[in-house]
């Protein structure tokens, strides 16, 4: 069984015992959070949701904040001393665990 849930703006494929990657959430770690189900597929039987599956709903622990991997931007304009113009970014994220889905 699993099932496609929706993050805000970002949906995932997910299964019990999954340990996903969100964006930045303000819940404590050891909290749990319930999310909405766009999609549940148990074998053969699919349920696909307008948006939403009617009832079901994806409950997932939150494990830890953490920060993504560094990404480094730079620029670069021939003869104008901006070669060395380099900026790093690490996006701020939660790693939860999906405890149960429920459809």
């Amino acid at each position: 069984m699993y099932a496609v849930i929706q993050d805000r703006n970002r949906q995932y494929r997910a299964q019990p015992g999954d340990k996903l990657t969100l964006d930045r959430s303000e819940a404590a770690v050891g909290a749990t959070l319930d999310l909405p189900v766009l999609l549940v597929a148990d074998g053969a039987a699919v349920k696909v949701g307008a948006p939403f599956v009617a009832g079901a709903k994806a409950t997932v622990k939150v494990l830890s904040h953490t920060e993504g991997d560094k990404i480094v931007v730079g620029k670069y304009k021939r003869r104008k001393h901006m070669t060395n113009r380099r900026k790093g970014f690490r996006a701020a994220q939660t790693v939860v665990e999906v405890t149960a889905i429920n459809a």
